[in-house]
């Protein structure tokens, strides 16, 4: 599809420890008008280690003059001795709010939505439109206490600069305020920046046979995120995050055929994050979650998510067709109206083609269309979505 777009074929150099995937990424919507870029994906294996390694990038520009940068890296040393994660991202972007908690706003239509490779925006008749300047470095080091368990530390910054609320006026006689902005002055925090600075623990067990697509096997991670004032914050706040995937043969045949679940959850314990820190849909690491809703479409101080994919082979020879059904919830609360999680779940729907691009790493060009409640989504990225 994106070959066809522009002409051109993706590149895709590859040895039988190691691959390189090379795609132009083109793509228009209302919110950032025409858009071009370049994606990538290297997989490797580290000499004297089993698994294999990931790093990815994107680069794009909008004619809205909007520039978006994103690398990620899940990287093993040699022998799983050390695992690096990374999520760094450099936006100059628009993106709506919609208010916290899974009820708000009630009603709301999503006219157009485009994902491509986790970055996606949308025109809502109930959004709060933003504009901002989107900083995020999160880094951990994870040691090895046992093959596939590791005990990691990390550092988590997260940034957001020069924010216009375009939909608040302050006009006492057209007033009109924003999520945004009454979350923010009830909790003391700048309406047109902020930071999170945090120190980042981790417990994890990796029991995947791949990362990028695993067969079977399960991911376990626990994480606590400590945003104190020694680290420049304004003031002290604590979350606790849990992360769980599985993934179920259904085929002694084909390891391809198969049920995989994910589940993760994110608590404000302690203090107050900042309003667009708190956690929302799409904002995991690879921006994959709530297929179906736009990206910050559900945020709140405490958030959960659940999803389960049915995947299956459609071309018998190579396995280079798949596809893929999919079924996920959200739930996210707002203690300023007394909604508590599991008051209100979103629930989202869909399918999708893969078609394999590296059969070393099993790296797949994941092509989805996802529904949910009076909203709907098209997706295009490279690998599983977990």
């Amino acid at each position: 599809m994106i070959r066809n777009a522009l002409g051109k074929d993706s590149k895709v150099k590859e040895t039988g420890s190691s691959s390189l995937l090379i795609v132009p990424i083109i793509g228009s919507n209302p919110a950032t008008g025409f858009m071009v870029g370049i994606g990538g994906q290297y997989a490797f294996k580290m000499q004297g280690s089993n698994l294999y390694s990931l790093i990815s990038g994107s680069l794009q520009a909008t004619t809205k003059n909007q520039y978006i940068f994103m690398a990620k890296n899940s990287i093993y040393t040699k022998n799983e001795k050390i695992f690096f994660t990374g999520d760094w991202r450099y936006l100059i972007f628009s993106q709506s709010t919609y208010g916290l908690g899974t009820n708000a706003p009630e009603g709301g239509i999503l006219d157009y939505q485009f994902n491509l490779g986790g970055l996606e925006t949308g025109a809502d008749s109930l959004a709060q439109p933003m504009t901002f300047n989107f900083a995020r470095f999160h880094q951990t080091v994870g040691f090895k206490l046992k093959p596939g368990i590791y005990l990691g530390l990390g550092y988590h910054f997260d940034s957001f600069s020069k924010i216009v609320d375009q939909k608040l006026d302050l006009d006492p006689e057209e007033q009109l305020l924003t999520s945004h902005y009454i979350y923010n002055n009830a909790y003391n925090f700048e309406t047109d920046k902020y930071y999170s600075s945090a120190l980042f623990g981790s417990f994890i067990i990796d029991k995947r046979d791949n990362m990028i697509q695993p067969y079977k096997g399960y991911f376990l991670s626990l994480g606590f995120r400590g945003a104190y004032r020694a680290f420049g914050n304004k003031n002290n706040a604590e979350m606790f995050s849990g992360e769980w995937r599985s993934f179920h043969g259904l085929s002694r045949r084909n390891p391809a055929h198969l049920i995989g679940f994910w589940l993760m959850g994110d608590f404000t314990k302690a203090g107050d994050f900042p309003y667009l820190i708190l956690p929302a849909t799409a904002f995991d690491q690879r921006g994959r979650s709530g297929r179906g809703y736009t990206q910050g479409r559900f945020r709140g101080q405490n958030y959960v998510y659940g999803e389960t994919e049915y995947r299956f082979p459609i071309s018998r020879c190579g396995g280079v067709l798949g596809g893929v059904l999919f079924a996920n919830g959200t739930t996210a609360s707002n203690s300023t109206q007394n909604l508590n999680l599991f008051d209100s779940i979103k629930l989202g729907y869909g399918f999708g083609l893969r078609v394999k691009v590296d059969k070393y790493s099993r790296t797949n060009l994941a092509l989805d269309l996802g529904f949910g409640e009076q909203s709907s989504g098209f997706y295009l990225a490279i690998s599983e979505t977990f």
